[in-house]
């Protein structure tokens, strides 16, 4: 039994399989654009024919890293026993006959993975509802299969290939260059929508150079192409649907303004056109691998309803960062968030969870919730040196300084308090702030209280230089950091200078 509807702008923390499965209603969704992780950057044969032992010791859900472990297995079991009639025979008989070709190793569990995610995909689709598939060429015929199984093979249709070509990066030496993504796109059934007066193009921007310019009688400029025999006419007042291939969306340059810093985020420009050509205002849009939330930012410019989903707190955090500075801090309290801790038991379900994949989404969740998403995560695999998180404020006009967090779940005790200070002298931090699931013993707050105070002379506020916070008063009193960040203070700095009465100083709880 599914929930109702969802009617207001969410975005789910967690598993997009478990999501789809437990919250999102058959036949809800308008729309539907996924541009899953895939490792293209590896060698292919090593993807194809790995059998993932090398290296499933570093494998995450989050990075282009797959493996076959126990999430492959689970999820191979799933389609071959047709767990509660999901799968269509096309697809069961499709990742039987791709095991004894690929094996058990890195393509097969990516494989599996998808094809329970596109099956889930296409319930929730209405029947007139679209889905496209952003990947790149080292999959994409694998892809494609499963697509045309789940898809096709339950009554839909395949429509386009699109290629969209885009000049970055280097050039090969000895190889044709790899510059474009494939983008397929789904019909649920042989009825859809599809808005060509959205889309269409001036037929100057999409004619070819070896077309014939004219002008005719009533004085309309055409152009003419010869074809097959056949003389076509082009008017220039007339648009054009674009083609299958798309090379007007250049990639995202280091020094874009709408980069965020995520490695895989794709242009708005490019969901601007796959958002209005499948879908009408009110729509609702699903982006099930939302990363950056570049489908969301979208939809919600198109004023249409919008889900996103994604595994990791960092991309929650950074699409809640991206709403707030396109549309202000007012979206926020219009954004239902579902999976986020909001209570002490969530909290622990989250930092005791299992699952490797897991494994540190409890302290980017403290670290990021705490700073209202203005930290930096360390996301080294190796040995984080103690720091979970980094943030600066500024301390001048082209100053700035250093704050470091670290989380722990575990029992605490005094030392781990006077480790974290020798890890903030030696990081260069001026401040240091401890996030401990457990209550804090009275000699943890006293090595807190020997670190000393920081003096902001900005601001004139005076800082403990290490503060212990619990989670505790993270999530039931909302307890966050207040010391000022970026630009905001240096206006709150000008109003301490010019008021009459200068901002009197709010100092960290020294017990926290």
């Amino acid at each position: 039994m599914y929930q109702e509807p969802i009617t207001q702008n969410t975005l789910f923390y967690g598993d997009n399989l478990e999501v789809l499965r437990k919250y999102i209603r058959d036949e809800t969704v308008d729309l539907c654009y996924i541009d899953p992780p895939f490792n293209s950057k590896r060698n292919y044969n090593q993807i194809y024919n790995n059998i993932g032992n090398e290296d499933r010791a570093q494998a995450q859900a989050f990075t282009d890293t797959w493996v076959w472990d126990g999430h492959a297995n689970e999820g191979f079991a799933e389609i071959l026993a047709n767990d509660k009639g999901r799968f269509s025979s096309q697809t069961i008989d499709l990742i039987k006959g791709l095991h004894p070709v690929l094996k058990k190793g890195s393509m097969f569990a990516y494989l599996v993975s998808m094809a329970l995610r596109i099956t889930e995909i296409h319930r929730v689709l209405k029947p007139t509802g679209s889905f496209y598939l952003h990947c790149d060429p080292i999959a994409s015929h694998y892809l494609k299969l499963i697509l045309d199984a789940v898809f096709v093979g339950s009554g839909g249709d395949y429509r386009n290939e699109i290629i969209w070509g885009y000049e970055s990066g280097g050039r090969a030496k000895q190889d044709f260059g790899r510059k474009h993504d494939v983008i397929f796109r789904y019909t649920k059934s042989k009825q859809w929508l599809f808005n060509t007066d959205n889309i269409l193009l001036s037929r100057e921007t999409a004619r070819h150079n070896h077309m014939k310019k004219g002008i005719d009688e009533d004085g309309r400029v055409f152009h003419s192409i010869k074809s097959s025999g056949k003389v076509y006419k082009y008017y220039e007042d007339e648009g054009v649907i674009p083609s299958d291939v798309w090379t007007e969306f250049s990639h995202l340059q280091q020094k874009d303004p709408e980069r965020l810093g995520y490695p895989t985020q794709k242009p708005e420009a490019l969901l601007k056109r796959i958002i209005a050509a499948s879908s009408n205002e009110g729509d609702t849009i699903l982006d099930a691998y939302c990363g950056c939330g570049t489908t969301v930012a979208v939809a919600e410019a198109l004023k249409r309803k919008w889900i996103g989903i994604d595994i990791t707190y960092q991309s929650i955090s950074l699409i809640l960062r991206r709403l707030e500075a396109q549309y202000g801090k007012d979206i926020l309290s219009n954004i239902t968030l579902n999976g986020i801790p909001q209570d002490m038991n969530s909290a622990r379900a989250l930092a005791l969870k299992q699952d490797d994949r897991l494994r540190k989404e409890f302290e980017k969740w403290a670290v990021l919730t705490y700073t209202n998403n203005r930290a930096i995560i360390n996301d080294k695999k190796g040995g984080d040196k103690g720091i979970d998180g980094t943030a600066y404020f500024l301390t001048g006009k082209d100053q700035n300084e250093k704050i470091v967090f670290q989380v722990k779940s575990g029992n605490v005790g005094r030392g781990d308090v006077s480790k974290l200070n020798n890890d903030r002298a030696r990081e260069g931090a001026e401040l240091a702030v401890f996030l401990t699931l457990q209550a804090p013993t009275q000699g943890m707050k006293t090595e807190a209280n020997a670190a000393g105070i920081y003096q902001h002379k900005l601001m004139g506020h005076s800082y403990p230089r290490i503060q212990i916070v619990t989670i505790e008063e993270l999530v039931e009193q909302y307890k966050r950091l207040d010391i000022p960040m970026g630009l905001e203070v240096l206006k709150k700095a000008q109003k301490v200078t010019h008021d009459e009465e200068a901002i009197q100083p709010e100092l960290f709880d020294m017990d926290g």
